[in-house]
Formats: C-alpha cells, structure tokens, sequence
C-alpha cells in the first residue's frame, strides 16, 4: 500500500523537555535514555520508518498496540507476552487474536536496541516511541514522550477480553474510557487515530447489516466484499478517504453517517458529544492538540517505574532470574 500522496496538514506539538511525571516518587522523563542510550529514539525512529515504507499498514498498527498495551494494567508491554504452557497471555483475547499487530516491528528495533546498549530500554518505552513516531511519520503531530517504564513479567487474559469492542454503544464507550481516567473528549480525540489502518469484514458487518444510522449507498458498497456469513477477514479502509494519512477526515466520515464501526458511528448520533465530532471536524490543529493531550494522558497510564518490573530482554518473554 503506498502513501498517500496528498500533501495533508499537519503540527508539531513538542511539550518541553524538561517535563517529568511523576508518581509516588518515580519518575518518567524525556531525557532517560539520554546517558545511558543516547541513541535509543533514533533508533526506535529509523526501525518505525522502515517498517512503514515496507507495508504503511504497519504505521496504524503500532499505534493500536500502545492502545491496547495501555488499557490492561497500563502501559507495561504486557501484551508483547507469548503464552507458554504455563502462561496465557493477552495477545490471543478475543479483541486481540488476529488482530493486533507489529509485534515483529517491536522485536526489530528490540534486537537493535541490545546491540547498542544491552538491557537498558525496556518494551513499554519502544511501544509508546513506536506509536508517536507512527503518528508523526504518516503526517499527524508529535509530541515529547516522558520515558522510564519497566516491563511487567505478567498480562490479563481477562482484562483484554474486556477492551471496548467495535460493536460498543456510546455508554459503554465513556464507561471504559473513564476507567482508565480518560475524560469524552479523551476518547473522541483518541477515536481520531482511526483516520489510519483497516479493518475485518468481521468488525464491521453488524453496522452494514443492521445500523439505521448508516449512508446506505456506502453500506451497499461494504455488503459486496463483506457478505453476512464468511470473509471474516477481508480488510476496509477505516477512513475511506486518506488511509495511509494522518489528519481530522475520520470525523468528516462521521458527519456523513460513514463511520466504519458501530462504536465509531455512535461518537456521532445525536448526543452530546456531536459537538466535539464537528469541533474536530472543522478545526484539524484543535484535533491534533486534544489528540496529543490524550496520548500522552493514555501513556501515563500506571506503567511500571523505579525497581517494579524489568527490562526485558526479548520482548515477547519475561528475563530468567
């Protein structure tokens, strides 16, 4: 899939260098690595482009990964975990089973980042470097990215099957989002990241099928390659207009009764949040400002710091003691 090659508008949002985060006396900052490996975002930078010139898919990817990454137990990296005999991990919940991807990516820029300085950058921090240059790379904005989480040496099964499925209503939606001390506007603004990447027929075909709230001759159009019963698997734009780029047509979608997803749709449906969905709309600096504001609430999500955790060697298992 190539780029795509309208020029779109973008911002750099750069919060200043010297912020940290900090909780119960850890801290997360910018400039962690900048001693002990001060090539590491380059590094993580060069790994991301070139996975994204190799498929732009991936670019979406990525950023979905630090999603889902984030809302289970925070941002730890548990969801790079491979289940073993002894251990059953998030990456086969149902919400995540064929379905999260760029694990290979992760392991990519892992395996460089050990050669050039061995067990000092952990999972979490490459996957939320990953999703931000993704942003950045496919013309969205930037933003500075506190560092210093360690990676869990567990993961939730359980708390992955809960993650807000595409069929959500909207109450169900702030609900889950609220959970994780993510305001509406949090959610509407980080619902934006779905101007980029695909998906299954098998996330869709309720809304093309049983939806009212639904441009019908754009159902029509889905029901030909995604019929009721079989091609799980076959992939649709999540934003028919630009999806290898980065910018605010996802909610243009939104106003034409376009959403690709049941959950989607609904940020649009007559209810109070129509506001922020016409905001967006109409305003792409307001979206991309909210859109950084709410990533980088999200990444804060109780991930683990000072001697909690590890680093872990190979992302996709816990270190041997």
């Amino acid at each position: 899939m190539a780029t795509h090659d309208i020029v779109g508008f973008s911002i750099v949002v750069v919060l200043l260098a010297t912020s940290v985060i900090t909780t119960a006396g850890c801290k997360l900052s910018p400039s962690h690595y900048q001693s002990t490996c001060p090539k590491a975002l380059s590094i993580v930078r060069a790994g991301v482009a070139k996975a994204i010139k190799n498929e732009t898919r991936t670019g979406a990817s990525l950023l979905r990964l630090h999603f889902h990454d984030c809302f289970v137990n925070g941002c730890d990296a548990s969801i790079l975990l491979d289940d073993t005999p002894s251990f059953v991990g998030e990456k086969t919940a149902a919400p995540n089973n064929n379905s999260v991807r760029g694990f290979e990516v992760i392991d990519r820029i892992k395996a460089s980042l050990e050669k050039e300085c061995p067990g000092v950058v952990s999972c979490a921090d490459i996957v939320a470097l990953a999703a931000r240059d993704s942003v950045v790379h496919l013309g969205g904005p930037s933003w500075t990215v506190s560092l210093g989480r360690r990676d869990s040496i567990t993961a939730s099964r359980s708390l992955a099957n809960t993650l807000p499925s595409p069929a959500s209503n909207l109450s169900a939606l702030i609900t889950s989002f609220a959970a994780k001390g993510l305001s509406v506007k949090n959610m509407v603004a980080l619902s934006g990241s779905h101007t980029i990447g695909l998906a299954r027929c098998s996330s869709f075909r309720g809304r093309i099928y049983n939806d009212s709230n639904i441009d019908t001759s754009f159902a029509h159009k889905l029901q030909k390659t995604c019929p009721k019963i079989g091609n799980d698997s076959v992939l649709q734009r999540l934003d028919i207009q630009t999806p290898t780029f980065f910018d605010n047509l996802y909610y243009h979608n939104l106003l034409q009764k376009k959403g690709l997803l049941h959950s989607d749709q609904e940020l649009f449906n007559g209810s109070s949040v129509d506001s922020l969905v016409k905001k967006y709309a109409c305003d792409t600096e307001k979206f991309f400002r909210d859109f950084v504001r709410a990533m980088i609430k999200m990444s804060e999500i109780k991930p683990p710091k000072g001697s909690n955790g590890q680093i872990r060697k190979n992302c996709r298992k816990v270190n041997q003691v």
